[in-house]
């Protein structure tokens, strides 16, 4: 039985894992039926250094959305956004996005405002504004670091400068769910974890690094008096360059994203500290303990490659010699299909919940 119709609006590549090819299959794995649209149609991800394709015009999405509408098959509960290459094609989105936002008031629309990272915009400047005006049609956004700073202006240094990139969120655009996907945890942020939710003491003395998944629900009853009930998980690093891991964790946030799911104060009547749960933080934790399974997957097929297919990082050498980024870059594919038993069941990893940062609001 489906569990209902979502839309995809996204990149699409012949071969490998990223944009829809990355969400597409998990969100069928889980029952959803997924209609897609492709915003681009390339041959495999830019990683590879080789690419090409076609990008969608604004022309080509409007007629496609409104043949749909004129044959009635644009009626979604759920509608997912991702990589959009330019500002026209990103208008287009926009206004079957509010269309579909006011005929139905409780489609769960999760928009992945994909910019860049590691400080770099690879789009263009121009969607920015646009983005920031399709931000309250949302349910869900789920942005690394810097996308959170490209959108809010605000440059996330401490715990005050993140208290302010959330409360623009919420408050300036009306988002009510935000997850900023991937932090990393910095001295200054690991130092203002309450202890419960830092990684151990021989974790934290090793070389392994952490990036931290935030969530924050405006919508909960957790939050009290505060903006938001905050939520969180640190994620060790997997060494190595993957793809489409947003793309991945975003489809799964939506998937297990269940808004008539009551938020309880507490698990099983407990009321220590990380056991509270809200929706959003549920979806969050299915999600991020489900991708984080995928990618350890992949990672371990990488490294049983032979040496020449797992090759360390070299921009002057890949310059070089293509062929050896290629080599590097196929095995580094996300093992999806090997993987769908992850996706479907739950029990199949071990499964952690996100804790409540019960004090993020006042310290």
């Amino acid at each position: 039985m489906s569990k209902g119709r979502i839309l995809s609006i996204q990149s699409h590549v012949a071969f490998g894992y990223v944009g829809g090819k990355a969400a597409v299959f998990p969100l069928q794995c889980l029952g959803y039926d997924v209609d897609v649209v492709n915003t681009v149609n390339f041959s495999n991800h830019s990683g590879y250094g080789r690419f090409g394709g076609s990008r969608a015009s604004a022309a080509e999405l409007s007629q496609i959305f409104g043949i749909m509408e004129q044959n009635v098959l644009l009626h979604p509960e759920r509608l997912l956004t991702g990589y959009i290459p330019g500002g026209e094609a990103l208008s287009a989105i926009t206004e079957i996005a509010r269309k579909l936002r006011n005929r139905n008031p409780h489609l769960v629309y999760l928009l992945d405002p994909v910019l860049g990272d590691a400080g770099k915009l690879y789009v263009s400047p121009d969607v920015i504004p646009i983005y920031r005006g399709m931000l309250p049609l949302s349910t869900i956004i789920t942005p690394n670091w810097f996308e959170v700073e490209v959108l809010t202006d605000v440059k996330i240094v401490d715990v005050s400068s993140l208290q302010r990139a959330l409360k623009t969120l919420h408050e300036e655009y009306h988002v009510p769910n935000v997850v900023i996907s991937s932090i990393p945890l910095r001295k200054w942020l690991l130092e203002s974890l309450p202890p419960h939710l830092q990684p151990p003491a021989g974790y934290r003395d090793s070389d392994t690094d952490f990036l931290l998944c935030i969530a924050s629900s405006s919508d909960s009853p957790l939050k009290g008096d505060s903006l938001s009930a905050v939520h969180t998980r640190y994620i060790p690093c997997i060494p190595g360059y993957f793809s489409g891991v947003g793309d991945l964790f975003s489809a799964l946030v939506l998937a297990h994203y269940e808004p008539s799911t009551s938020p309880s104060a507490s698990v099983n009547g407990s009321t220590d500290p990380g056991t509270e749960e809200t929706t959003l933080s549920r979806a969050v934790s299915q999600a991020l303990t489900k991708t984080h399974a995928i990618l350890s997957l992949t990672h371990e097929y990488a490294a049983a490659l032979p040496e020449e297919d797992r090759q360390p990082t070299d921009e002057e050498l890949d310059v070089k010699e293509p062929e050896r980024l290629v080599r590097r870059m196929k095995g580094r594919e996300l093992k999806l299909v090997q993987g769908q038993d992850i996706i479907r069941n739950e029990a199949a990893v071990d499964h952690k919940n996100m804790d409540w940062w019960v004090k993020f609001w006042k310290p």
